[in-house]
């Protein structure tokens, strides 16, 4: 459970420079970037600040732990690596920005303590959950059933799995609905993620139907990903929702978004029976109800997610 080494974190900001990136997971140890396509850049982050007003508001942290407000910190293991969630829009050892960002800061903000953030790789941040390492992860976690045996889950936005292709690509003309539309086609996908789990499960999907499997290939960069994409290596990603269609509303990337497949409850992630989990809900509670978290969504572009209140380990959509 390493977080990612000088020189992986500097290879992979010159990636995110570069490129919108699609995987959902983020910058870390164990992957090798290919080479980024010609002429993707980065978007800018957005330059209004809806979190500068949060105010702590003692009812809600009243519910935090003796030891956690005495501390005054919340240690997060984050997930950095693309908008509209979470990236470095101006390198490394620059602040991050994004939708995740804004969010976590306004909840501390309420509970009145500081994010004490530190880059994580995102296979590595569930794990790290239960050794203590962190008090609490974010990356675009969804809610689902497995993972709800060994974490607890706060949310905060509503999300979800999709498919994207190269532009201009007519092998998937029509949004994704069944995993058969996507037999004898290579898939990209993050390491660790739900898509992964969701396309190995249903591995068996094709044969029964008597056609050729779809093969999975995963990457633990996200350069890598659009890379793949672009030279024709994969057909077709699987990533968040809105990441998908952040990315290929930038011109550069020469993506298309094919719709939405699942949706999932996203949320903050802890330890299981972690004492913070009342709190957290509070929160952010608090800022749906005084408009900051409409505030957030729609400088990012993601108002469609919103949900009316948060919700503590919701079972897993159907």
């Amino acid at each position: 459970m390493n977080t990612p080494t000088i020189r992986t974190q500097l290879r992979c900001a010159a990636a995110l420079a570069l490129l919108p990136v699609l995987a959902l997971t983020a910058c870390g140890s164990g992957g090798t970037p290919g080479t980024t396509p010609a002429g993707a850049q980065a978007s800018p982050a957005p330059t209004d600040d809806p979190v500068a007003a949060v105010r702590k508001v003692d009812s809600a942290a009243a519910l935090l732990p003796a030891d956690v407000r005495k501390a005054g910190t919340l240690r997060i293991g984050s997930s950095v690596g693309f908008p509209p969630g979470a990236y470095y829009p101006n390198g490394p050892g620059k602040a991050p920005a994004g939708q995740d960002i804004d969010i976590a800061d306004a909840v501390a903000k309420v509970l009145g303590v500081k994010p004490a953030r530190q880059d994580a790789s995102f296979e590595t941040i569930l794990p790290a959950l239960g050794s203590g390492k962190f008090d609490v992860g974010t990356g675009n976690f969804g809610v689902t059933t497995q993972r709800l045996k060994t974490v607890d889950f706060v949310t905060y936005i509503n999300d979800g799995q999709g498919f994207a292709v190269k532009k201009g690509n007519t092998t998937l003309k029509k949004k994704v609905t069944d995993l058969k539309q996507l037999c004898g086609l290579t898939i990209g996908t993050g390491a660790g993620t739900t898509f992964e789990t969701t396309l190995t499960a249903q591995k068996d999907v094709c044969a029964k139907a008597g056609k050729k499997p779809y093969e999975v290939k995963v990457y633990s960069e996200n350069a890598a990903t659009l890379t793949a994409l672009q030279q024709g290596r994969i057909d077709v990603i699987m990533s968040t929702i809105n990441g998908l269609r952040y990315q290929a509303a930038q011109p550069a990337a020469q993506t298309t978004f094919l719709g939405e497949y699942h949706r999932l409850d996203v949320g903050f992630a802890f330890r299981k029976n972690s004492p913070l989990t009342k709190a957290f809900q509070a929160a952010v509670d608090v800022l749906i109800k005084d408009g900051t978290y409409a505030r957030i969504l729609e400088k990012w572009g993601t108002s469609a997610s919103a949900i009316d209140a948060s919700q503590i380990n919701p079972p897993e959509h159907r």
